[in-house]
């Protein structure tokens, strides 16, 4: 292990935290509040938020989408630009956080912002950003990271800069009461493969990392073990907290990354609209099961601390069932199905943008070829 580390997003967490943006944002800066369909309107977030807004000078923007679209984020990019706005208050889940990475970022830049996700442009400088969060699922609210589409090519690429890092983020669990059932299940399951991606690697020895990686994914076992029990703020608090921590820096840090999994899922929600969190869950066991060599022994500590699995010869391929298993009992789907009735020709889109893409050599060994890709998505295939 060798690293430096820092997060400095503060959190706010818990119930009546919304209040607390209102000495978080300095009273002399203008916000731009941005957000997604309205459902903050009818769950009691828009009116905390105007509330704590009430001696600042702000204005707002709706309408990002789930895997928000550059096309939809640029309109908001000018209004940040001509409004000189100096703050971005975003509010929703990951996908209103990312796009407000985006949106503080691009409103700094003189040129066309998509040039940040093809590498064009580095970023160095933002609009400073704080998030309240209303989705557990992608710990975007407290990462440098954000995830863009581009809806006329089809194309969904990442960016990091620890300039849109946010400055604070507000996670009440009271913002989840009214989510629908998909959106809490999806939340479980983008958790469960974020530390996957940063833990079902290769041995290191780096017990801190492998041990509070194992205490997470125990967490979205239990958590999803009690799913009938969500409707109360100890249930919401946990996956609140552990979705937060999954994505947050300090399990990763130091430690080998996979993300082949996610890169490959891009291409499924970008292609066929598949959810995120779903585009997971139907590519992870095949992926594993085609690199279960080079994982073997990560696979077998995760049966074994996770699961409670009895060594034996093949506890890597029942750590594998086990995953499939989870997701099955969240009905998050663990095969191709959601990509039209031609799979072959389906199979043939996926690689074609991920060779466009550049995603050629994934995964923490880079062995996940184009070809690989292809043999995974068959396997994928029901």
């Amino acid at each position: 292990m060798k690293f430096s580390y820092v997060n400095p997003t503060q959190i706010h967490f818990g119930q009546g935290q919304i209040a607390a943006i209102a000495t978080s944002i300095p009273q002399d800066q203008k916000v731009l509040v941005i957000y997604g369909g309205g459902s903050i309107k009818t769950n009691g977030v828009y009116d905390q938020v105007v509330a704590a807004l009430s001696e600042h000078s702000w204005i707002e923007f709706s309408g990002v989408e789930p895997n928000p679209t550059v096309e939809t984020l640029d309109k908001a990019v000018a209004i940040a630009k001509a409004e000189k706005i100096d703050y971005i208050l975003a509010v929703g889940g990951g996908s209103v956080i990312d796009g407000s990475k985006y949106v503080a970022a691009a409103a700094k830049y003189v040129g066309n912002g998509w040039d940040i996700l093809i590498g064009k442009h580095a970023v160095t400088e933002a609009i400073a950003l704080g998030a309240i969060l209303t989705l557990p699922a992608t710990g975007s609210e407290s990462n440098a990271g954000a995830v863009i589409t581009q809806k006329a090519t089809q194309t969904k690429l990442p960016f990091h800069s620890a300039a849109v890092q946010p400055k604070f983020a507000v996670l009440d669990p009271d913002s989840m009461k009214t989510l629908p059932e998909r959106q809490l299940i999806n939340g479980l399951v983008d958790a469960w493969v974020h530390t996957c991606e940063q833990y079902l690697t290769m041995p290191t020895g780096a017990m801190v990392q492998d041990g509070y990686a194992e205490t997470l994914l125990r967490n979205l076992l239990t958590l999803a073990s009690q799913y009938d029990n969500r409707d109360n703020n100890e249930w919401r608090s946990n996956l609140m907290w552990t979705a937060n921590q999954a994505l947050n820096g300090l399990i990763g840090t130091g430690v080998p990354h996979d993300w082949a999994t996610h890169m490959i899922g891009h291409e499924l929600t970008a292609l066929y609209h598949v959810d995120h969190a779903r585009s997971l869950s139907i590519i992870q066991p095949s992926l594993l099961r085609n690199q279960i060599e080079a994982k073997r022994a990560k696979l077998e500590q995760l049966g074994k601390n996770v699961f409670g699995l009895e060594a034996s010869d093949d506890l890597a391929e029942r750590t594998i069932v086990e995953i499939e298993t989870f997701y099955h009992n969240l009905n998050s789907p663990t095969e191709l199905t959601e990509h039209g009735d031609d799979k072959l020709s389906a199979i043939d889109s996926i690689i074609k943008q991920l060779e466009a893409h550049g995603m050629v050599a994934l995964g923490e060994n880079q062995a996940i070829t184009l070809e690989v890709s292809r043999q995974i998505l068959e396997d994928a295939v029901k």
